[in-house]
């Protein structure tokens, strides 16, 4: 679930990135990509290793120069400024913190190279430091703290001189899962509260739908799909975009009918009625992209006519507490994902070998021709 709760200003290109591309050689790590940012947005770079979302984030922060391109900040180009210049301040997944120093020493040490005084630097430190909620701890050193408190500190460091765009590469990789999970909430705010325009790099998925409120999935240097996290979710743009976010079922077939309200597709699992058309050409190949949540086991197959059953056989199951996840065998082969929320306390557990019937709306799923 995204958290977001603040209000973005929706004005385009407060970071505006035009046809930018940068080339190791031959090789195009990042390949023509565009968007506009808006002012106080956390925005998502989200792919796996190799991608090009952490060169992206290199060539914001001035650490690697664009091929060719456009970049600007709150209307200023920044292609050619000098990386200490720019009105940037990156966390790295690393939070690089100095340890002979303090946590305030920490906080402060950018605002000393600027030459702040010392009592609007002593004011900015003590307010960094309340709302990462660290000023009892002002006076440890970095091995002192937990991985939690240790991120808080370098994300205080980044916002003491009040960037323009925070940069975070892979913030949350170096916690545990129990830990991350808690910080994504308590990284989310901060950044909220303090109001600062945001791009976050990362490969993990629920990082990035929890936080963000834009994400632009990315492969081979471009940009696939750029929405909201539920946008992404439900309604992915390609097969990819489908596959890489969260667990989905990929049945593919053909174009049986097509109308405004409706299409049907024919699959080797069975027919399936969509509930929407795709203005596409019967015989077209296409696939179903079904996520596990939406289908439920039955033993007998609804009479509905606008609801879908496929007969198959349980041939796998686990137990997650709130949530059981099965495997089940449908016509030709074809293994699905079936993901059950325990409503109630006396849920029936299926088991290997049950006959079953995988039902599921209409509207329960999208239709991909890419």
């Amino acid at each position: 679930m995204n958290m977001t709760s603040a209000v973005v200003d929706r004005a385009p290109g407060f970071l505006r990135i035009e046809q930018l591309t940068k080339r190791f050689d031959s090789v195009a790590a990042v390949d023509g990509v565009s968007i506009d940012i808006a002012r106080g947005e956390i925005f998502a770079l989200l792919g796996s290793s190799g991608c090009g979302k952490s060169t992206l984030l290199r060539m914001l922060a001035g650490f690697e120069t664009p091929t060719s391109g456009a970049m600007s900040l709150d209307g200023q180009d920044i292609v050619t400024m000098p990386p200490y210049q720019r009105p940037i301040n990156m966390m790295f997944q690393s939070y690089a913190l100095f340890p002979h120093l303090t946590v305030w020493e920490n906080v402060a040490f950018g605002l000393k190279r600027d030459g702040m005084a010392r009592h609007l630097l002593d004011e900015r430190v003590d307010e960094m430091l309340g709302i990462v909620k660290l000023r009892p701890y002002a006076k440890r050193k970095p091995h002192q703290l937990s991985g939690g408190q240790q991120q808080r500190v370098a994300l205080a460091r980044a916002l003491a001189k009040s960037p323009k765009l925070l940069l975070l590469d892979e913030p949350l990789g170096a916690l545990d899962r129990k830990l991350r999970e808690q910080t994504q909430f308590e990284l989310h705010s901060i950044i909220k509260k303090v109001g600062v325009t945001c791009v976050l790099v990362t490969h993990d998925q629920e990082e990035a739908m929890t936080m963000a409120d834009r994400i632009a999935v990315m492969s081979d240097g471009r940009f696939m799909q750029i929405g909201q996290p539920n946008e992404i979710y439900e309604t992915p743009g390609c097969r990819f975009v489908a596959d890489f976010i969260g667990k989905v079922n990929l049945l593919d077939g053909e174009l049986a009918e097509d109308k405004a309200d409706h299409c049907v597709i024919s699959t080797p699992q069975g027919t399936i009625r969509v509930g929407h058309g795709i203005t596409g050409t019967v015989g077209m190949k296409v696939a179903v992209a079904l996520r596990p949540e939406k289908i439920v086991l039955r033993h007998e197959c609804s009479a509905d006519s606008d609801y879908n059953c496929l007969p198959g056989e349980v041939t796998d199951s686990g137990y997650y507490g709130s949530f059981s996840l099965y495997r089940v065998l449908l016509a030709n082969g074809k293994k699905i994902q079936v993901q059950i929320v325990h409503a109630d306390r006396h849920d029936e557990l299926l088991k290997p070998g049950d006959q079953v019937f995988a039902g599921f709306s209409s509207d329960a799923m999208v239709v991909l021709t890419n």
